[in-house]
């Protein structure tokens, strides 16, 4: 007995080690394509996908809209050094659904997409039926999808790959090849090929025929359309039409179509086998996962066919706008020219740098980068520095309490930066405004000829929201919407895109939304906590202390926490004089009421700072 005890004292080792070379082994096994799979599923791709076309016109049997005649008036009045563009701001996420569904069935040529994350829910599925109907009757559809949280089902994919010449998938940045990442298989991408894994490409973009393009916030899920039941995003997009679709917006979409890690269908290990496998069986389209509400669905699917109602509510609020520029991160952003390739961090950067008056800033995940830490500390040392302005989530409101709590963490920095920062509520008051609007159907006149074609968070049921737009808009005048959440994050490792709107008006609109965001009944104010006493001014001294340690930062009592307005009191700056008696703290981590979730957080604001760039 006695000499079998030190093997078991060295099982724990082994074991280890043991693991690690098998996360090896599945890493090396998973770094090739396999080959000859690839070329059975490319023949039978090429011998069964879809061919035939619902119809013969030169315009593929677009619909009219009134889109084709703002996209003439840009072109007319426009020239290259004095453009005409168009721009929809979507404030609400079924306005970008439903507009999305019309311009696919006006598409006569091409559409082009890309995103982060697709899933086969009740919105997703609505968009890829429409744009297989598109490419049935002839016109060619192209998505890149990365591939850590998009259309992770072979099944679909394999049948996808089959369904028409005119449509194709590629995903962007598979893990070992394969379209479906294992936990194994997780965990072996970040021991062999970190930096890689952590590329993504978080580009949102959607393209019409070179005339019309979306971008913003946005993927393709419920949550992002107001149609989830338990949890929605307060987001936006914004629509351009006019020469930059045609110009930045395309060449950027080439770019990563035509790039290395855009992986065609049949070079995925998993869906190529599973393409042999099925050869000639005739399958169909695997139904959607969850949230299925067909009258919702055809609800929508009547309203995108209503050309009264886009007059209405897209082209008769579309802002004439004259310089509109798309930037974007090129896809080779990691490789070694990668300081050349940051174009849309670099385009902040120096926006941010030239205000003078003030700055606007919303993003979900308020944990700001060195670089940009840098170009803030240098507005914060002008004579007259501007007014910064941030609406960021709420632990309560948040969809990454990791990130939340880094942000937590460095509130200080931030403060001390001369950021006023509003924390989003999970349940607004104002979600009426946000999330829900009425629509005529039909050109019915009073009550009966009005119908909703969505479920309203928060009235029912208690739906939470979160913060996931992405905009700045600086000294109402220059807009930014895009995908990018000024972190570390979105600087050093995912692609990034967005549009940069040159227009007092289009300003004007952002930032309103954006002021209506941090009112009372929709944010809770961020301020120092007061130090009238010694006791306070210790208190501040550990916590600076604390924050500044990269790990072991349990210190609780933190220099700012959250304040609620009092009734009868207008709002105010937390520079006031008046603040303090006119507000009411309400603690770190309001409407929190999950204990593990509170523990959670402080564990992370603990240890998580090395964390920073990744999470």
């Amino acid at each position: 007995m006695s000499e079998a005890a030190p093997p078991a004292r060295r099982s724990k080792p082994l074991r280890a080690l043991a693991l690690a070379l098998g996360l090896c082994a599945i890493a090396t096994a998973g770094c090739t394509v396999n080959r000859q799979l690839a070329r059975q599923a490319d023949r039978i791709v090429i011998r069964e996908q879809g061919q035939v076309s619902t119809c013969t016109r030169s315009d593929h049997c677009a619909i009219d809209t009134p889109f084709h005649q703002l996209a003439e008036t840009a072109r007319k009045f426009g020239t290259p050094d004095l453009p005409v563009h168009f721009v929809n701001v979507l404030e609400q996420g079924e306005d970008s659904l439903l507009v999305r569904i019309h311009l696919i069935r006006a598409a006569r040529r091409s559409i082009d997409i890309q995103t982060f994350i697709w899933v086969n829910d009740d919105s997703g599925r609505l968009f890829l039926d429409e744009l297989l109907a598109a490419a049935r009757r002839g016109v060619r559809v192209r998505v890149i999808a990365d591939q850590l949280f998009s259309l992770e089902d072979t099944e679909l994919l394999s049948r996808l790959a089959l369904i028409h010449r005119n449509f194709e998938v590629r995903i962007y940045n598979p893990t070992f090849h394969k379209a479906v990442t294992q936990p194994l298989e997780f965990a072996a991408s970040i021991l062999c090929c970190f930096t890689r894994f952590n590329q993504r490409m978080h580009n949102k973009l959607f393209l019409v025929d070179d005339e019309f393009g979306i971008t913003g916030g946005r993927n393709y899920e419920n949550r992002y359309f107001d149609w989830d039941h338990e949890f929605d995003y307060r987001d936006r997009d914004v629509l351009v039409t006019g020469a930059v679709a045609g110009r930045e917006m395309a060449a950027s979409f080439e770019q990563f179509w035509n790039y290395k890690r855009a992986a065609r269908l049949t070079r995925l290990n998993d869906v190529n086998r599973r393409l042999v496998a099925e050869a000639d069986q005739d399958l169909p389209l695997p139904a959607a996962e969850r949230g299925i509400d067909p009258m919702r669905v055809e609800t929508l699917r009547a309203h995108a066919g209503l050309a009264a109602e886009i007059e209405r509510r897209f082209i008769a609020q579309a802002q004439r706008v004259g310089e509109v520029d798309y930037f974007s991160d090129s896809p080779a952003k990691q490789d070694d020219d990668a300081d050349s390739n940051k174009q849309l961090g670099e385009q902040i950067a120096h926006m941010i740098a030239g205000a003078e008056r003030q700055i606007v800033m919303q993003t979900p995940y308020l944990v700001i980068s060195k670089h940009a830490r840098r170009v803030f500390r240098e507005l914060k040392q002008r004579g007259h520095p501007p007014d910064i302005i941030v609406s960021t989530n709420s632990l309560a409101a948040t969809d990454a309490f990791y990130v939340y709590a880094l942000s937590h963490k460095y509130k200080k920095r931030y403060l001390k930066l001369g950021f006023r920062i509003y924390e989003f509520k999970p349940f607004p008051g104002d979600a009426d405004r946000l999330f829900s609007h009425y629509e005529e159907l039909g050109g019915g006149a009073g009550p009966e000829g009005y119908a909703r074609y969505g479920k309203a968070p928060l009235t029912s049921q208690g739906v939470r929201v979160g913060m996931h737009a992405k905009s700045i808009v600086i000294d109402g005048q220059v807009t930014l919407i895009g995908s990018h959440n000024f972190d570390p994050r979105s600087d050093n490792y995912n692609t990034e895109s967005g549009l940069i709107i040159h227009d007092r008006a289009v300003a004007e609109l952002v930032e309103s939304a954006i002021l209506g965001d941090i009112e009372p009944q929709n944010s809770w104010t961020i301020a120092k906590r007061p130090r009238t006493n010694l006791l306070h001014r210790i208190n501040s001294a550990i916590a600076d202390f604390s924050s500044a340690l990269p790990l072991f930062d349990f210190w609780p009592f933190r220099y700012a926490t959250s304040y609620e307005l009092n009734p009868g009191c207008a709002p105010m700056k937390q520079t006031d004089p008046g603040f303090y008696a006119c507000y009411t703290a309400v603690g770190d981590f309001p409407e929190v009421d999950l204990p593990l979730k509170t523990i959670y957080t402080r564990m992370v604001t603990a240890f998580g700072a090395s964390a920073v760039g990744i999470l």
